[in-house]
């Protein structure tokens, strides 16, 4: 009897180390709780962030709180739908939607800025809209894998992080100091003294919020131990590092009386996630500005999926795989939308989870979804997070915007500094964000010009895209790029 338990202990553990198969409970679970860990906070944070800083001319917020927490919900539920959906692809004929690879899906950074241009516009309607038909452009791309591929280079989406991460930098820092809504009270209360006007008292209360102590020590408390954590942690310290801070944060925040949990409690315990909750409203221009970006997260998928099998299976991914990968990402992110929150794509920390466990079993992970798909019908889990200052988030994420930008100066890094890169990021910067980032300018161009340039994201990558089909790559250039790619393979998934 004791040798029959043994051999099936050691049957289950060695089961986590292939695709295949399903390993007891008390080894999957775990397991798959490591992977939410790991994307718990950076699963909502999109949500979070955007929510706090679109606002309408008139300085009020267009997510409404109650809108907050359905969306911070239904993250939860279509994060974990999607992972599965990765996991175990729907057949379609000839093609799969999904890779069959061990791959997490969350709320995807890379769109904020442009959904942060479309929501002060159009609001939070209209961005759900773009999100669902801008879907379609990914899902066309998953189909058409290959020939496309070569259009996309890492110069190309290099250059579209930095611009990403550019956008988001100031975005935390002003997080960190309060949040846009009191930023935007102190700017209106500096203004109204420099008239000789006396500040209403609602105006100077919000504005006394901005860069406060209590702020500042917040999001330095959150920002020190997430870099102790990264520095000194091991094993699941050092991979939760990000929630750890955010929950040590949240403590001081409760100590020092800035949480309000009335909305905890007014929360329901069982809710169900329903679809088109928030009802999507369709624009021409605020899809055609989505479209570009869902360009950049399928690349982003694309370089995931490769890190993964590289590192776990010693080889690059199939065609197969990767096109389903992304035509996954592209179906999860309009689930995601119709119900009631923004899109999907694979996170790249989990591919570093599988890289450095080597545990690629599929029913591990999905134990982990099943978790985020529960967690979607417990409002008050939402209800938690969406109460949570602006200085417990902006601590966390400053540093992960910054690895944005820094991942986009790596893959053009990697690409080199050649006269012909040279003179693709020059037309890229000077032409793409310097005009996109001239709104008097941009808003006298003809209407077409307006829709590319509206956003400086979506005006970078357009740019770049052809400037790299005016001046093609060198024989060098090109054996430099395909060494750059199978080296990133490895060591964006290691870092």
């Amino acid at each position: 009897m004791k040798k029959q338990v043994t051999k099936q202990t050691s049957g289950g553990r060695e089961l986590i180390y292939q695709l295949e198969g399903r390993p007891p409970l008390g080894l999957a679970v775990p397991l798959g709780l490591q992977h939410v860990l790991s994307m718990f906070i950076g699963n909502l944070a999109p949500v979070l962030v955007l929510a706090g800083i679109i606002s309408s001319v008139t300085g009020e917020a267009i997510i409404t709180p109650q809108q907050k927490m359905l969306m911070v919900q239904c993250c939860m539920f279509a994060s974990g739908m999607t992972t599965l959906i990765q996991l175990y692809p729907l057949k379609i004929g000839a093609f799969q939607v999904g890779a069959g690879l061990p791959i997490v899906m969350g709320t995807a950074f890379a769109f904020v800025p442009t959904m942060r241009t479309l929501g002060a516009e159009f609001g939070v309607n209209v961005v759900l809209g773009s999100v669902i038909v801008g879907s379609l452009v990914e899902l066309l791309m998953g189909f058409f894998i290959k020939p496309l591929k070569k259009f996309f280079p890492p110069l190309v989406i290099g250059a579209v992080l930095i611009t990403i991460g550019l956008h988001l930098l100031p975005v935390g820092v002003q997080y960190l100091a309060g949040g846009a809504g009191p930023e935007a009270n102190a700017a209106l209360a500096v203004r109204l003294i420099s008239e000789g006007k006396e500040v209403p008292a609602s105006v100077a209360a919000l504005s006394a919020q901005y860069a406060s102590w209590q702020n500042l020590l917040i999001g330095g408390v959150v920002f020190i131990t997430i870099i102790l954590l990264q520095r000194f942690g091991r094993g699941m310290f050092k991979i939760s590092a990000i929630l750890i801070g955010i929950i040590v944060g949240y403590m001081v925040a409760v100590i020092l009386g800035q949480v309000n949990f009335a909305a905890v409690k007014e929360a329901g315990i069982i809710s169900v996630p329903i679809p088109f909750s928030i009802t999507p409203v369709f624009k021409f221009e605020a899809i055609i500005g989505m479209a570009a970006i869902y360009v950049v997260s399928g690349l982003e998928t694309m370089g995931n999926i490769n890190g993964i099998t590289v590192a776990a299976f010693d080889r690059e991914a199939t065609i197969k795989e990767t096109s389903g990968a992304v035509m996954a990402d592209a179906a999860g992110s309009m689930f995601a939308a119709v119900f009631n929150t923004l899109p999907n794509t694979a996170f790249g920390q989990n591919a570093g989870i599988v890289a450095m466990t080597k545990v690629v079993n599929k029913w591990c992970i999905a134990t982990g979804a099943f978790v985020l798909i529960l967690a979607g019908f417990v409002p008050k889990i939402g209800a938690i997070f969406s109460v949570m200052p602006s200085s417990v988030l902006g601590g966390a994420v400053v540093t992960v915007f910054a690895m944005i930008f820094l991942n986009g100066v790596k893959l053009i890094a990697k690409a080199g500094f050649s006269d012909r890169n040279l003179l693709i990021l020059a037309i890229t910067f000077g032409v793409g964000f310097a005009v996109g980032d001239n709104k008097l300018l941009v808003g006298r161009l003809p209407l077409v010009l307006q829709y590319i340039f509206k956003d400086t994201t979506v005006a970078v990558c357009v740019i770049s895209v052809l400037a790299n089909i005016l001046f093609p790559a060198s024989e060098s250039d090109k054996a430099r790029l395909q060494a750059a790619q199978k080296e990133a393979a490895v060591e964006d998934v290691k870092g």
